[in-house]
């Protein structure tokens, strides 16, 4: 029997999600490599040191630009309401596999992983600039440049740890790798999963 399917992105969403972990995977190693002596060989991602400290500002702004389509995309998807405090109550349960509630396209977990990565990326953007030589802290006093740093270096290990509870949340629910990658679930992965979404989606056909 043929599987019943969704869409749950399209093939834009998905390029673009691709795009930014990319760009993640890259500052993470060349930031690491610049941060913390023990990692300085990671900078050879780019090939060399110089090229990575020269190039990892550039890549952060693109995943900036990256992230932020996304925001705009799913920010009212992200939204908490009531049924997130079921969740929430009950996440015990949902991790051994039983949901609650008329869960939307997004769970309270989900929600609150998108409101962390978006405040470490605008930080990590604003401090980011605060700091990049040669072009703008010229601007800026020795002090301030030094919190900026102190605060990227914070919001780059919070965004992280995030991801990695993010690709593991996603390796340890059956059919989510296959969203992002195909773009599709099946009708039983949305009814079990997001219902509320899943009959949303029903109603629209």
């Amino acid at each position: 029997m043929k599987e019943q399917l969704i869409q749950r992105y399209n093939v834009a969403e998905r390029i673009n999600h691709w795009i930014v972990a990319a760009c993640f995977i890259l500052l993470t190693l060349s930031g690491l490599g610049l941060f913390y002596p023990g990692f300085f060989w990671l900078t050879g991602v780019f090939g060399t040191p110089q090229l990575a400290r020269m190039i990892h500002p550039f890549v952060g702004v693109l995943m900036f630009l990256g992230f932020f389509r996304q925001f705009f995309r799913y920010w009212r998807h992200n939204l908490f309401n009531g049924e997130d405090l079921k969740w929430l109550r009950a996440v015990k349960s949902v991790l051994k596999g039983r949901e609650v509630g008329e869960t939307g396209k997004y769970n309270a977990g989900q929600k609150a992983m998108f409101w962390i990565m978006t405040l470490c990326v605008a930080t990590m953007l604003i401090t980011g600039v605060i700091a990049w030589r040669p072009y703008f802290a010229g601007y800026f006093p020795i002090p301030l440049i030094r919190i900026a740093l102190l605060l990227h270096a914070c919001a780059a290990t919070l965004l992280i740890a995030s991801i990695i509870v993010h690709i593991y949340a996603a390796l340890w629910v059956k059919g989510t790798i296959r969203a992002m990658v195909e773009g599709m679930v099946t009708h039983a992965w949305a009814k079990k999963h997001h219902p509320g979404w899943y009959k949303q989606m029903m109603g629209r056909k």
